[in-house]
């Protein structure tokens, strides 16, 4: 019996080898978690995933070069503009995640106070510069910080805007920031980075995730088995982990 169940095990991989690959481009947001659960829902399709991860705005630049895909995890607001161009499938999307904007710091930084709307204020004011994302899924978030806290023009002015989530995390390591201000879920995709918390109160917005399949997907039914798996109770725990929700 055991060694029936080995054979069966073997075929069963041999067959996923042999499948299609399912092309995604996802946004940096979910990384973390997709990273942990790709290996997983791979077998839950039975076909091999190849992820590319960006900005939404990075991967929007390659779907509408023309790039092949079959999914795509981005956000709501993206998903439904491609919807109307017709390079994404009517009806398939669904939410995957959630997640906050935060604050990053160096591992072993003292934690700076960002305990309320006023403590954020004064902090950022202190700070001799900050990291954001140029094109990332939270400046707008940020923008409208920047306005709410009525220090717009002081902090546009010793703010650092760099090109994906990598080269904000690397300006902080680098000394060149003190801080950044990113997705929770991104801040750790950085070695040496940590969160410090949350935006707190009114500050705070969050932002959704939408798995999508492709018009042109080479295997539609696989990339919508994939998305039913990101948006299942199973992988639930792995994205609360990474700080979504």
């Amino acid at each position: 019996m055991k060694k029936l169940a080995v054979l069966a095990f073997l075929a069963v991989q041999v067959t996923w080898g042999q499948a299609a690959p399912v092309r995604v481009f996802s946004s940096n947001g979910v990384r973390t978690a997709f990273l942990q659960l790709k290996a997983d829902c791979e077998r839950a399709i039975g076909h091999p995933l190849v992820i590319e991860f960006g900005s939404t705005a990075q991967l929007r630049r390659k779907i509408d070069a023309g790039e092949a895909f079959d999914m795509a995890i981005l956000t709501p607001e993206a998903t439904a503009d491609l919807t109307k161009q017709g390079k994404i499938m009517a009806g398939t999307a669904a939410e995957i995640a959630s997640v906050g904007v935060g604050f990053g710091i160096r591992q072993g930084s003292p934690k700076p106070d960002i305990s309320s709307p006023e403590a954020v204020k004064q902090t950022l004011l202190k700070a001799k510069s900050v990291a954001i994302a140029k094109e990332g899924a939270s400046r707008g978030t940020i923008d409208k910080m920047y306005e709410k806290l009525g220090i717009a023009p002081a902090l546009t002015a010793k703010t650092l805007y760099e090109d994906g989530t990598e080269k904000v995390g690397e300006a902080v390591m680098a000394g060149k920031a003190d801080l950044d201000i990113l997705p929770l879920s991104e801040i750790p995709l950085v070695k040496g980075m940590v969160v410090a918390g949350p935006l707190p109160g009114d500050l705070q917005n969050y932002l959704r995730f939408s798995g999508s399949v492709a018009v042109k997907a080479k295997d539609p039914a696989a990339a919508k088995k994939a998305i039913e798996f990101l948006t299942s109770a199973a992988a639930k725990p792995v994205f609360k982990s990474k700080g979504m929700q």
